[in-house]
């Protein structure tokens, strides 16, 4: 739902790390899963059942909703495993269920759960979005739809006054930012076919993201493409016509990276949510958006395209296997002591160097993701410019660490 009248922000949360940056970065709404019964069962370490509780009390002191993807096809053998999961994720108040297959949908109405449906339903009409408020009270739109398609679509349900089973007028979401798949919302079999290992059960292997030859099996002539990547889209942005996004009715705007990085998930968020009160402060501006876009280009992307949103067609493929990130993080030690009355935390040099005036990267199941400058360190109770490999340095943080926490240095690339 939308909070304080904007548009609700939805962050993805691949583990502990990933969701405290997203609680910290200003989330409205988390999504995550748990075994393997979602979309990324085999992208990231998924949360356990035993892990909703704890999800939900970190959210619930935030006021962020809470949901649970369910959403790949379901089989036979796998419809004791959904009561499970649902009567538990009920149990510890996630606040709804993302489900593609009506076996989810249905389980999850009879125990009085909420429903958002998936993209995968491939939802492109007013029609549908009727058939599936009998079910649901938040629907995500097929991929594929244009803003002009999607502004009709939310008017419609605004006019013919369109409830789900809260008696609420039903929600439209989008997919705001992150990767794209090539394959129609997501329905892929190339996976399937090479690898017996279905994208639809949440095991893609991303032929996509591969490089390729294509040759005449008559002549044997290699055809020339002017791009090795050419089934691999760029990732979505949208933060450049957010405001129009915003305007067409969308009620959610869901940042795709489950698979990503903490760090990740903490700058998107950020990044978003200054740009979405700014929006509603009057104050999103070209200048603004110049700076958003740098912040995003600091981490993991495939370079940015707007999707289809615009009216574009597809075409914008990446021109490389990987991130084209302009800064990425090393790994330097862990966590030892955190000494709170002065403010300062202890760290074991595992890896790299550090020196004063490096920026600094802290991450942690509980810390988060916290970046910092380096302005002065300690080494065995004395003031250094430099830390080495198998040194324990000391300096001030300003926040708590622990014991379980990694410590990066983050370096231009």
């Amino acid at each position: 739902m939308t909070r304080n009248g904007k548009i609700e922000l939805m962050a993805p949360a691949g583990n502990f790390e990933s969701l405290q940056a997203a609680i910290d970065s200003g989330a409205d709404s988390v999504y995550f899963g748990v075994e393997q019964l979602n979309m990324r069962a085999r992208a990231t370490i998924n949360f356990t059942l035993e892990d909703l509780p704890e999800i939900t009390r970190r959210c619930g002191k935030r006021n962020i909703r809470t949901y649970l993807t369910l959403n790949t096809i379901i089989y036979d053998h796998d419809l004791s495993i959904i009561k499970t999961v649902l009567d538990t994720a009920k149990e510890s108040g996630v606040t709804a269920v993302i489900a593609m297959d009506q076996a989810v949908i249905a389980y999850a109405r009879q125990i009085n759960m909420e429903v958002h449906i998936s993209t995968q339903i491939n939802i492109t009409n007013i029609e549908a979005v009727k058939f599936y408020c009998l079910f649901a009270d938040t629907v995500v739109l097929s991929r594929e739809l244009s803003l002009r398609q999607i502004k009709k679509i939310c008017s419609q349900i605004e006019k013919e006054g369109v409830k789900g089973p809260s008696g609420n007028l039903i929600e439209v979401e989008v997919f705001g930012h992150g990767a794209l798949c090539m394959a129609v919302s997501g329905k892929c079999y190339l996976s399937l076919h090479s690898h017996n290992s279905s994208a639809n059960r949440g095991a893609c292997k991303q032929n996509c993201r591969k490089k390729y030859t294509v040759i005449d099996q008559e002549s044997g002539f290699e055809i020339e493409l002017d791009n090795e990547y050419m089934m691999s889209p760029k990732d979505l942005c949208t933060i450049d016509f957010l405001d129009q996004i915003i305007d067409a009715g969308v009620k959610v705007l869901k940042i795709e990276g489950r698979g990503r990085a903490p760090e990740y998930v903490a700058t998107v968020i950020k990044t978003y949510r200054e740009a979405i009160d700014s929006y509603y402060e009057g104050t999103f501006t070209k200048e603004k958006i110049d700076v958003w876009m740098k912040a995003l280009e600091k981490v993991y992307n495939r370079g940015f395209w707007g999707g289809y949103y615009l009216g574009q067609k597809l075409g914008e493929w990446s021109d490389g296997p990987g991130t084209q990130a302009t800064q990425k993080k090393v790994y330097v030690g862990k966590g030892v002591h955190y000494y709170p009355k002065p403010g300062i935390a202890e760290f074991k040099i595992e890896a790299y160097d550090i020196k004063v005036g490096d920026t600094l990267l802290i991450t942690g199941p509980t810390t988060g993701v916290k970046e910092l400058q380096l302005d002065q360190m300690m080494v065995d109770d004395l003031k250094t410019a430099m830390a080495e490999k198998g040194n324990n340095c000391t300096f001030p943080t300003g926040f708590k660490i622990r014991p379980s926490d990694k410590l990066y240095k983050i370096v231009k690339e």
